[in-house]
Parts: structure tokens; sequence; C-alpha cells
């Protein structure tokens, strides 16, 4: 399913083929939390700007409107009109930071509804089941997202829980795929790699679940409020114990220079609600560094947010009028700014992947490593 067509240093140019079309790596994942991009885009829109994998999360359409009706509706991707790739975030993360009162046994996580504040049960089984009904090209196992920092006894308890957690989810899969009514029946698991930031934590528990034999891996656990040098510390010490011919995935990053960084250590795709949240606050990102369309020295300005790129915000409108949207609060303020910023994160990616291929990532690096994340004078 996977399939590295060069590398260049550690970064790799791979091929990840699926049920569901073909996915170019490195790639970042266009985060549609409940089966939509906030800001006003449609699927139609998201090829648009050259997405290639849209990721939807357990927790929130099990909550709304339900994983049971979507499944009634043919599963996710004629729910939203996608014939592309989808990866299911399994809802661990969003239990842990969203809902309040919960309590975590070996079965699972019982735990209150951020919405309605019902009381709701979610283990290793009901993750898959809901993924199953979602029918999601990706499932994500369910883990605990521990907070940093937490003791390393209590890490360690984690880790091995959410290594038992990790078994539970591949049988239950196995078993779900076979069954008649399933709708994907070719869906595919990744384990998360968990740790904290601890080195040998992470290490033991990347070597065990490696010997799972799955068709992809994750770093979970990071981007949730350590330094960027731990975080880059982590994926070294993670990376030489991940297998060579799987992808390898960074949960939540992030940054374009994360994104770099990560590339140049090895893993293969990313995803972050940073490009749509901060665009629809007036934040992009350009080739020259960001901006932000907020300020009033864009009001009298005819020049597109970049001239550099083709996105249907920079295409058709200048920074005076996209400024002068988002002081009458005009919904089409956040729905330019989403597209230019998405296409930004996709282009980049393509970029990265030229780079990797004409052997000149390094070069790349040096120009743009810190440079994207730097507001324009």
């Amino acid at each position: 399913m996977f399939k590295i067509l060069h590398t260049n240093g550690k970064a790799r140019r791979g091929e990840f083929t699926t049920v569901h079309g073909t996915v170019q790596t490195p790639v970042f994942q266009n985060v549609g939390t409940a089966a939509a991009i906030k800001g006003a885009l449609d699927t139609f829109d998201l090829k648009d700007v050259g997405c290639q994998v849209q990721l939807s999360n357990t927790y929130h359409l099990h909550l709304r409107p339900g994983d049971e009706t979507i499944k009634k509706l043919g599963g996710l991707h004629k729910f939203m009109n996608w014939d592309r790739p989808i990866l299911t975030d399994s809802g661990g993360f969003q239990v842990f930071s969203l809902a309040s009162l919960r309590k975590i046994t070996e079965e699972g996580v019982t735990f209150n509804s951020h919405i309605d504040g019902r009381r709701i049960f979610m283990g290793p089984e009901e993750s898959m089941r809901i993924q199953s009904n979602l029918a999601s090209t990706i499932a994500m196992a369910f883990d605990e997202c521990v907070e940093n920092p937490s003791t390393h006894e209590y890490v360690k308890n984690s880790c091995e829980r959410t290594y038992r957690w990790l078994v539970r989810c591949r049988d239950e899969m196995k078993r779900l795929n076979a069954l008649d009514d399933t709708i994907n029946k070719n869906q595919l698991l990744f384990g998360i790699n968990q740790g904290g930031i601890y080195d040998d934590l992470r290490v033991w528990h990347m070597k065990e679940i490696a010997k799972l034999d799955l068709p992809g891996y994750a770093i979970g656990g990071l981007a949730v409020g350590e330094s960027h040098e731990e975080m880059y510390r982590i994926i070294d010490a993670v990376e030489p114990h991940m297998p060579q011919d799987r992808p390898r995935y960074l949960m939540g990053v992030g940054t374009p220079t994360n994104i770099i960084e990560a590339v140049a250590r090895g893993v293969d795709f990313f995803d972050c609600v940073m490009a749509s949240r901060n665009a629809r606050h007036g934040f992009i990102f350009t080739r020259h560094g960001t901006l932000n369309m907020m300020n009033a020295k864009h009001a009298l300005d005819p020049e597109p947010i970049d001239r550099d790129c083709g996105c249907p915000a920079c295409r058709h409108h200048s920074r005076a009028y996209i400024h002068h949207l988002f002081k009458a609060r005009e919904m089409l303020a956040m729905r330019l700014c989403v597209l230019h910023n998405l296409y930004f994160f996709n282009e980049l990616m393509e970029r990265i992947r030229k780079a990797i291929e004409e052997d000149r990532f390094e070069e790349f690096r040096a120009e743009n490593s810190g440079m994207l994340d730097k507001r324009q004078p």
C-alpha cells in the first residue's frame, strides 16, 4: 500500500494507495472535524485547493448527527460527497480535551458530552464501530492523550493501557471488516505512539506497536504545550523504530516550519486546524511570511494577498477588499482566507515533494524553515 519513491536524507517521497485513491506524500490533511471545513467550504472547494485527504472526527460525528445516521446514508464519503481518502481521528483526543467528568478504566472512558452533558462510554471497540459506520479510509486507534507534563509513572501506565487498547482495536476492526453490512471492508487501522515527553517510554511503546504490523503509524500527544525542541527530540527518538515501509503521521502538527522540520526527520502525514482556524481570524500564510488582514495598512492595498499564489482569493480579490469584508463582518472574508490558507498548505506539500524528488530538500529547508512563520515586515 505504501511505496517510497525517493529519499533525500531522511525526507521521504512516497505514494500511499487506498481503496479511495492514491495519496502523494508528504501530505497535509485538511481538517473537516464535523464533515465540513469551517469557513463555508465544500468538497468541490477542497479539490480546487489541492486537498488529497480530508480528516473528520469520530467523537463529534458520533454526537451529531450520529454515526448510525451516516451509515444509513451510505457512509461519510457519500454524506459529504467526497471521493478521495478520509481519515477519521479516533475521538480519544477530544474525550480527554473537551469532555468533563471523565473516568478512565481498562475497558474505556466514561465521560459527559460537551454538547448536552449526557453520559457516554467509549472504548476501543466502540471507537472502531463508530469509525466503521463512518466508513472512512483510515481509522485511528483509540488511545489516551496524556497531559504534558505528567509523571513518568502515570505515562508508563497509560502507554501500557494504550497498547492493550490498540490490540483490541485491531481485533475489532478485523471483525467489522468481515461483516456483510460493512460499507468499507478495506478500512485501514493506524496505531498511535504515545509516551508524553519521555524518550524511554516513546521508544518502548513504538517498538511494541510496530510488532503488530499495522498499515501505518502515528506519533500522538505532541503539539499540546511542549516546546518545538521537545517535539523534534521526540521525533528523532521514535523515528528509528518506526517501520520504514509504512506511512508515518505526526498528529495535530502544525506550522509550516513544524512540517518542514518533521519531513526532514522522516514524517509523511500531517494535519492541523491552524490553517483554517487562523484564516477565519484574518491570519494568513504566504511564501513571504504571515499577514494579518485585520491590520489597517491593508485598507488601501490593491495587491492580492500573495502575488505568487494561484488560489481563488489571490486570483480575484485585493487585500483592501478582504480587509473590508472582515471589518463588515461578511462571511466571505472567512471563506476567501480559508481557501487561501488551505491552498498554501497543500501547495507547500507539493513544493516539499518536488524538492525531495530533485535532491534539494535541505536547500528548501534552509530557505523556508522559520521564515514562513514570521510576520511580513
